[in-house]
Parts: C-alpha cells; sequence; structure tokens
C-alpha cells in the first residue's frame, strides 16, 4: 500500500487539521529549530555548555527524523506514538536545559512545543481509533 493511501485511510479526529497545512508549519519550525538547535550547537564547541545540555538537542533531532520513516515507511502508528512523546519529551527537556544559558532558545521554541503537543495528541488519537488495524 502507498504511503500517501495508508494515511489517507487511517480514521482521522474531526480536528485533525488538512494534510496541506503540515508542510507550511514544518519548514517555519525547522527553521526555527536549525537556528536554536545550531545556537545550542555552538555553545557546546564553545565549551559554553556541557554535553548534558547538549544531549537532549540531539535526541530531539533523531526522534524528530525517525518520526515520518516509523509512521509513513513502517506505517507503525504505535511505534510513532512512542516517538512523538519521546520527540516532546527530549524538546522539553532540551529546553529546560538551555534555559541557564540561552533562554532565547527556549522561547523561541515555543511553537515547536505547542504543535508538538498538538502532533502528540493527534497521533495518539489516530493510534487508538485506528487500534483495530494493528
Amino acid at each position: 500500500m502507498k504511503t500517501s493511501t495508508y494515511y489517507k485511510e487511517l480514521k482521522k479526529p474531526s480536528w485533525s487539521p488538512p494534510g496541506r497545512l503540515f508542510g507550511p508549519v514544518w519548514t517555519i519550525l525547522y527553521i526555527i529549530i536549525f537556528v536554536s538547535f545550531g545556537y545550542a550547537f555552538y555553545l557546546f564547541f564553545k565549551d559554553t555548555i556541557p554535553f548534558i545540555v547538549l544531549l537532549p538537542f540531539m535526541l530531539n533531532l533523531v526522534f524528530n527524523f525517525a518520526f515520518t520513516p516509523i509512521q509513513f515507511g513502517l506505517k507503525n502508528n504505535w511505534l510513532a506514538s512512542i516517538d512523538i512523546i519521546l520527540t516532546v519529551g527530549t524538546l522539553i527537556w532540551a529546553l529546560n536545559s538551555i534555559y541557564p544559558y540561552a533562554s532565547w532558545v527556549s522561547f523561541a521554541n515555543i511553537p515547536y512545543v505547542l504543535w508538538g503537543m498538538f502532533a502528540t495528541v493527534l497521533q495518539l488519537t489516530i493510534t487508538f481509533i485506528n487500534r483495530k488495524h494493528f
């Protein structure tokens, strides 16, 4: 089954946004992520922050980039649900860790946190209402 067919055939809640919204939202979020996470890496390489502050940023990128292959490649809603929870969890950890060193990074990522929380509820809802398929 093609990826686009697979996702279209899943039952979704009435409040699920249209697919065309995801591209523009993620474009903006990836710009924020690139600049703010890049600054965290810069601070680490300047020896301004310890590795433990950088670690959640690294994990967040891994979990964030793993979501699409899990959801659309493996077509595994359960694993995608776990992944998105880890994505939001590492994001909150990252922003809490960096705050004493560069509070603007935490504030800049508020849209990412909000979208991530919304996407988590959406993914968990989709997983739950389609549970008989798995």
